[in-house]
């Protein structure tokens, strides 16, 4: 009885903090303390500056710097996903009009997002306020994402495909590497998870592995971005491969708009 009393203790304690954030995060959506940081892609033949992925990020006073993925829990339990994407949505448009060049920018949509009725409309209406050219956009989705409801994915990425804006399939390698996907779905672009990228310049079988992606994606017409490259030897060995881009550590961590722009100035 005893640990069961104790085992309910830490279930209330779990409870009244995950209302506590959730209620600190509405809060802090709604006062603009959110912030969006830009993770550099580099181009693997030449490592010049091609795009940015915008990543939400929120300085919270006691628990320090909290990333994408948990804040995107917390706005689920809270109910305020879609509030939270159009917050990164928004601000991110907003500061790549300001880049000095062309440059592809990239943001992350969830499952939440895809399933809005209005979904596509929103993007294109959120681009058009911020004036940011839509070709230059690319909305990243993950496997995990797309699991819930195939068929409507396909059909609201296809209407955002129309409009000139770029899908990638992100993360491919973390999740089940559905390959029905890559059928149903209007991708452009690739993006590999860290996972498939750790022992490409050790291992002979994780070098397989990518070739025959890249082959893969090559006969789809798809581009392959390679995410958390952290060593040179990795660059050298998805630059060999035929990797378009890449993005981690080894080039850039995640910064303010101020701090992109100044790189991308070179």
């Amino acid at each position: 009885m005893q640990a069961l009393e104790s085992v309910r203790d830490r279930r209330g304690r779990t409870d009244r903090r995950g209302a506590g954030d959730t209620e600190e995060l509405i809060a802090a959506l709604e006062r603009g303390e959110v912030e969006i940081l830009f993770q550099a892609q580099f181009a693997a033949d030449d490592n010049r500056v091609v795009g940015a992925e915008a990543l939400a990020r929120w300085n919270h006073p006691q628990r320090g710097r909290t990333g994408i993925g948990p804040l995107f829990e917390m706005a689920e339990r809270a109910g305020r996903v879609r509030q939270l994407s159009r917050h990164l949505v928004g601000r991110a448009l907003a500061a790549g009009v300001g880049w000095p060049v062309p440059l592809r920018l990239s943001i992350n949509v969830t499952a939440a997002d895809v399933a809005a009725g209005n979904f596509a409309d929103t993007i294109v209406e959120e681009a058009d306020t911020a004036g940011f050219p839509l070709e230059h956009l690319v909305l990243e989705i993950s496997e995990q994402a797309l699991v819930r409801d195939l068929a409507r994915s396909a059909e609201q990425l296809g209407l955002l495909a129309d409009f000139g804006i770029g899908i990638a399939l992100d993360d491919f390698g973390a999740g089940f590497c559905n390959f029905h996907y890559l059928k149903r779905l209007p991708l452009h672009f690739l993006k590999l998870d860290r996972s498939m990228i750790d022992g490409i310049d050790e291992d002979p079988r994780d070098l397989a592995v990518l070739r025959g992606i890249l082959t893969m994606a090559s006969a789809l017409g798809l581009e392959v971005c390679a995410e958390g490259i952290e060593r040179e030897e990795q660059l050298a060995v998805i630059a060999r491969e035929g990797c378009a881009s890449w993005q981690g550590f080894l080039g850039a961590k995640p910064m303010d708009a101020a701090e992109f722009a100044e790189l991308a100035r070179g």
